[in-house]
């Protein structure tokens, strides 16, 4: 079995490793004993980006709830995780400090390969102060057949103020009731 091995920064074959991916996984939880932790897939060519050897940013689609962006405005604490489904077995997680940035021009800027911004509610940026991987030696071996286009479809048929409705009706707070959408 393969050790645990931590990294200085995100270079090299860490890099590339998490850039091949097509879907990564978030986890953020509230402060205390109490309440959900949360565990988020991720996906679609172009919404993740590491920014420089200890920040990594993506980006933040519409969605059913707002967990995340409740966690990290609450406590900031985030884990991100990448594993190998193709190829050489392999999990990789970056632990951090999260924040809930707004989808400007400039941030977006970030995300030149993205497939849309209409639906994007926010930007996650994360200062990474933990980097590891590990085996991965139980990780399925799947195939990629490509992104799904459902979540920009459905935002195609949104307007700027339905999906402002929409943050209000279904993102203001969190499962355990903290405020998320502002």
């Amino acid at each position: 079995m393969g050790a645990v091995k931590l990294h200085d920064a995100i270079t090299g074959r860490l890099r590339e490793f998490i850039d091949a991916q097509p879907m990564f996984f978030v986890a953020t939880a509230p402060a205390g004993a109490e309440g959900h932790v949360n565990v988020s897939p991720k996906g679609m060519t172009g919404t993740f980006v590491v920014l420089d050897e200890h920040r990594v940013a993506y980006l933040d689609y519409h969605g059913s709830g707002a967990e995340t962006i409740a966690h990290l405005r609450e406590n900031g604490r985030i884990t991100i995780m990448f594993c190998a489904f193709q190829g050489a077995p392999n999990i990789v997680r970056l632990y951090g400090t999260g924040r809930v940035e707004e989808a400007t021009a400039e941030k977006l800027a970030l995300f030149p390969e993205s497939p849309d911004t209409h639906a994007v509610r926010a930007v996650i940026e994360i200062d990474v102060h933990r980097i590891s991987d590990s085996c991965g030696y139980s990780v399925p071996l799947m195939s990629y057949e490509g992104d799904r286009d459902t979540l920009l479809r459905w935002s195609e048929r949104k307007s700027d103020d339905d999906l402002a409705e929409y943050r209000r009706k279904k993102n203001s707070t969190s499962i355990d009731g903290l405020p998320a959408m502002r």
